[in-house]
C-alpha cells in the first residue's frame, strides 16, 4: 500500500493524474524516480577502508529491473501494476539503456559494482558520462553504420550533486561536474555509487552519423566512448578523457579521504584503488601530483600510491596495453611529465632491463609497465590467462615482483543474468531445490540429484523452447527476421574483434550451405546467431559483419536451404537484447584463439542458462570444462601453448595461412568469399579484402583450428538431436555455473587485495 501511494504522488506531481490514468511510459518515468529515490535513502556502508574502481566504461544495462530485485519490491511491484492491468516486462521495455560502455569490460565493472554492494562493502565505481556511448548500430545494405546512441532524460538515473572539480590540462582548465547513480545491494540494504564525470557544456549529437570535432575538448570530451583513434586528434582525445576521468576521480578520493577525516599521508590505509585495464593508469602519477601539493615527499607520495593501486589485466592484445607518446602527455597534461620521468628513474634504478621501463626510447609511456611497477597487485582474470601472464607475456615482471600476481577468474551476477533475465528458469530451479541458490550461487549444484529426472529435464526442453520462441518473436518485431523457433540456435554474441573468429563462424556456414545444397542435410535445423559491434575505424571487423550478412541474405534466398540453415544477426546488440537472447541459446561459440581470451563472461552468462559451450580451451573455458566434465562441453582447437609456439616462431614452425588455405577442405570454403553468388550480393572490394586476409594472414589463425571446428560443431548438433542427453547436459551447465558468480570474484578480491 506504502508504494502504491508513492507512486501516486509521483504520477500527481509529474503529470497530474493517478497512476491509473497514466500512459506506460509515464508509469515508466515514475517507477523510475520511486526507485531512485527508494536506492537514494540507503545509507552507504561504514568501513574503515573504501574501495574506488576506475573503468573507463560501465555497462550497466537498464537499470530498472534490476534495482526493483535489488530493493526487495520487484515482485510487490509487479502485483501493483498488474492492478492496474499493465505488465512490468513492457514497462521495463520503456527504459532507456545507458550508453556507458561497449563489451565485456564495461558489463564485468557493472556485475563487479552490483556484488560489491549486494555483500555491503563500501566500494564505488569511477568513470565517464558519455552522452551517445559507442555508436547505435544499424544494418543497412548488408553493412554496419554508425548513429549516436542517446539516453539521457531528465528523469533519468542520474543524480546530481554539487560536487565539481577543476581539471588543468596543458592549454587550458575544464570543470568536471559530478553526477552519481546509486547502486543500491540485493540482500545488505546499502547503496554505493557510481560516480560519473563529465563536462559543463556537453556537444549536441552530431548531425549525421558519429563524426564529430575531436579538438573541441570543452564540449566534446564526453561525447562519446573510445572516439575514433585512427587519426592524431583522436587518439589525443582519448589520452585527454582518460586524464580528466582520474584527475576529477583522484581529487574526489583526496576530498572525500579528508570528509572522513584522514589526512593525506593516511591515503593507503583507507583507500584503495583497482585500475581496470590501463586506461584509468594516469591515476598513479596523478596522485603523486596531488600528494606532493599537499606537503607530501616525493618518496612518501610514491610510498602512498604504491601501497593504494591494484591492476587487473584484462587481455594480452597489444591494442589494449597503452602505450600513449609522452609528446600526448605533454600537450594533455604537462604537469605529469616530469612526475612520469621520475617514476621511470627510480624504475631504472632497480631495473635496467630497459624491456620494463615505463618510459622507451621510442618517447613511449608504457602504461601495464606503470601499473606493475607501482602498484601492490596484479591480477589476471582467468587461471590460464593468469599462468600466460606469468610464463610469457608478463614473465620478467613476474620474476621481479612473483608476491604481486594473482588471478581472480571473473564472474557475473546471477541476479541480472539468472533471477531477472530468465524468470521461468528461476522458478523451475526454485521449485526443484529451493531458493537459498539466491544468496548463495555455488548451491545450484544440488541440480545434480536430477540430472536422471525425466521430469525436470522435460520441463527444462520446455522452458527453453519457450525462451527461443520469445526471442523469435521478439526479433521478428524488431528487424522482420523469421527465425524458426524449432531449430537449434547457435549463439555467438561477442564484440567483433578478429581474435574471436566470428569469421571461423561463417566459414563453418559456407559449409553447411554447400553441403545442404548437395543433399547432404544436417540431422537438426540450425540457425547461427551473431550479435556483435565493430570499432568503427575496425575495417577487417566490418568486413567480417558484411560477410555474415551476406551470407543471410543469400540463405534466405534459396529454398532448399532455408529450412535447414538460417543465419541472423542482432542489430544493435546490447545488454537488453542479451537478456532475452542469452536465456535462448542452445549452444554458446566461445571459439577466441588460445590464449587471446583472457576470461570470457557471456560465456558464463550462457551457462548458467542452460546453454552447451562449444569453445577453445581458452580463458575461462578451462575451468568451465573442468567444472562440467568432458561429456558436458565441446572442444576444440589447438592448446595456448601451440599457439604461443607458432607466434615466438620456434624451429622455423610460424603460422602461415597459406599452409592451411591449400587443404582442398579449407580452400573451397574461403574461395566461395569470391563466389559468383556471394558477389552479386556483396561488396566486392570488402569480400576480396577479407579473402586475401585469411589465405596470405589469418594473424588469429582461424584456417589452423577450421576442420577440427566444423567436425566438433557437427558432433554438437547431432548430440542436440538426442533431446535426453542434450537435456542433461544443460542441467549439468546450469547446476556448476554458480562458481562463475561475481558475488564469489568479489570475496576473492576483497580477501587478497583490498581488506575492506
Amino acid at each position: 500500500m506504502e508504494l502504491k501511494k508513492q507512486l501516486e504522488e509521483i504520477t500527481r506531481a509529474r503529470f497530474g493524474a493517478a497512476p491509473e490514468d497514466c500512459g506506460d511510459k509515464q508509469l515508466c518515468r515514475a517507477l523510475l524516480e520511486l526507485t531512485n529515490r527508494l536506492a537514494q535513502e540507503r545509507s552507504a556502508p561504514k568501513g574503515d577502508r573504501k574501495l574506488y574502481y576506475f573503468s573507463a566504461e560501465f555497462l550497466v544495462g537498464k537499470l530498472l529491473g534490476n534495482n526493483l530485485l535489488a530493493l526487495g519490491i520487484r515482485e510487490e511491484v509487479r502485483a501493483l501494476l498488474a492492478e492496474l492491468g499493465r505488465d512490468l516486462a513492457a514497462i521495463e521495455e520503456l527504459e532507456p539503456e545507458p550508453s556507458l560502455g561497449n563489451g565485456g569490460l564495461g558489463r564485468l565493472a557493472a556485475c563487479f559494482l552490483d556484488s560489491i554492494a549486494a555483500l555491503g562493502l563500501p566500494g564505488d565505481g569511477v568513470g565517464l558520462c558519455y552522452h551517445y556511448g559507442l555508436f547505435r548500430q544499424k544494418l543497412t545494405d548488408n553493412k554496419q553504420s554508425e548513429i549516436p546512441d542517446p539516453w539521457l532524460e531528465d528523469t533519468g538515473w542520474r543524480i546530481p550533486t554539487e560536487k565539481r572539480f577543476t581539471v588543468s590540462f596543458g592549454k587550458f582548465g575544464l570543470a568536471a561536474v559530478l553526477w552519481d547513480i546509486a547502486v543500491p545491494g540485493a540482500y545488505s540494504g546499502i547503496a554505493n555509487r557510481l560516480h560519473l564525470f563529465d563536462v559543463e557544456d556537453p556537444a549536441p549529437a552530431p548531425e549525421t552519423g558519429i563524426d564529430f570535432d575531436k579538438t573541441d575538448i570543452r564540449r566534446c570530451l564526453t561525447s562519446f566512448l573510445y572516439p575514433d583513434d585512427s587519426d592524431q586528434a583522436g587518439r589525443l582525445l582519448r589520452v585527454y578523457q582518460q586524464y580528466f576521468m582520474v584527475s576529477a576521480g583522484a581529487q574526489l578520493i583526496l576530498a572525500e579521504l579528508k570528509e572522513r577525516g584522514y589526512g593525506p599521508k593516511e591515503l593507503a590505509d583507507h583507500v584503495v584503488i583497482q585500475i581496470n585495464d590501463t586506461h584509468p593508469s594516469m591515476v598513479i602519477p596523478e596522485l603523486v601530483r596531488l600528494l606532493t601539493a599537499e606537503g607530501l615527499t616525493m618518496d612518501e607520495a610514491v610510498e602512498q600510491v604504491r601501497r593504494t593501486c591494484a591492476y587487473t589485466n584484462h587481455t594480452i592484445l597489444a591494442e589494449a596495453l597503452e602505450k600513449w607518446p609522452l609528446s600526448f602527455i605533454q600537450e594533455v597534461a604537462p604537469q605529469l611529465v616530469p612526475i612520469l620521468e621520475e617514476l621511470d628513474r627510480r624504475v631504472r634504478e632497480t631495473c635496467p632491463d630497459p624491456k620494463l621501463a615505463i618510459l622507451d626510447k621510442d618517447g613511449l609511456v608504457h602504461m601495464a609497465h606503470l601499473d606493475i611497477h607501482y602498484g601492490f597487485s596484479v591480477n589476471g582474470v582467468a587461471a590460464l590467462h593468469t599462468e600466460i601472464l606469468k610464463k610469457s607475456e608478463l614473465k620478467d615482471f613476474y620474476a621481479l615482483y612473483p608476491a604481486k600476481f594473482n588471478n581472480k577468474t571473473n564472474g557475473v551476477t546471477l541476479r541480472r543474468w539468472l533471477e531477472a533475465c530468465n524468470p521461468e528458469l528461476t522458478a523451475l530451479i526454485d521449485g526443484t531445490i529451493g531458493p537459498d541458490w539466491r544468496r548463495d550461487p555455488e548451491k545450484l549444484e544440488g541440480l545434480l540429484a536430477y540430472r536422471d529426472d525425466a521430469v525436470v529435464l522435460e520441463k527444462l526442453v520446455q522452458m527453453k523452447g519457450a525462451a527461443k520462441k520469445r526471442f523469435a518473436d521478439r526479433l521478428r518485431a524488431a528487424q522482420g527476421v523469421e527465425l524458426d523457433p524449432e531449430s537449434l540456435f547457435d549463439v555467438q554474441i561477442k564484440r567483433l574483434h578478429e581474435y574471436k573468429r566470428q569469421q571461423m563462424n561463417a566459414l563453418y556456414v559456407i559449409r553447411k550451405y554447400l553441403d545442404i545444397r548437395e543433399g547432404k542435410l544436417p540431422e537438426q535445423p540450425i540457425t547461427v546467431l551473431f550479435g556483435a559491434k565493430a570499432a568503427p575505424a575496425y575495417v577487417m571487423a566490418k568486413h567480417i559483419i558484411h560477410l555474415i550478412l551476406c551470407l543471410r541474405a543469400l540463405i534466405e534466398e534459396t529454398p532448399e536451404v532455408r529450412p535447414w540453415l538460417r543465419v541472423a544477426m542482432v542489430e544493435n546488440y546490447n545488454v537488453t537484447w542479451a537478456e532475452h537472447l542469452i536465456p535462448a541459446a542452445d549452444i554458446s561459440e566461445q571459439i577466441s584463439l588460445a590464449s587471446k581470451e583472457a576470461s570470457g563472461t557471456g560465456n558464463m552468462k550462457l551457462m548458467a542458462n542452460g546453454a552447451v559451450t562449444l569453445g577453445t580451451l581458452d580463458g575461462a573455458n578451462v575451468e568451465i570444462a573442468e567444472l562440467v566434465g568432458p561429456g558436458n562441453i565441446f572442444t576444440f582447437g589447438a592448446s595456448s601453448d601451440k599457439v604461443i609456439h607458432l607466434y615466438d616462431d620456434r624451429g622455423g614452425e610460424r603460422y602461415r595461412a597459406r599452409d592451411y588455405y591449400h587443404s582442398p577442405n579449407v580452400e573451397r570454403l574461403v574461395d566461395f568469399l569470391l563466389s559468383e553468388e556471394l558477389l552479386r550480393i556483396g561488396d566486392p572490394m570488402s569480400l576480396a579484402a577479407l579473402w586475401r586476409d585469411m589465405k596470405g594472414k589469418d594473424w588469429f589463425m582461424a584456417l589452423l583450428d577450421l576442420e577440427e571446428y566444423i567436425a566438433v560443431k557437427d558432433q554438437a548438433v547431432r548430440a542436440y538431436a538426442g533431446r535426453s542427453g542434450w537435456s542433461r547436459r544443460m542441467l549439468v551447465n546450469i547446476a556448476r555455473s554458480g562458481y562463475f558468480s561475481s558475488d564469489r570474484t568479489i570475496k576473492q578480491y576483497n580477501q587478497d587485495i583490498w581488506h575492506l
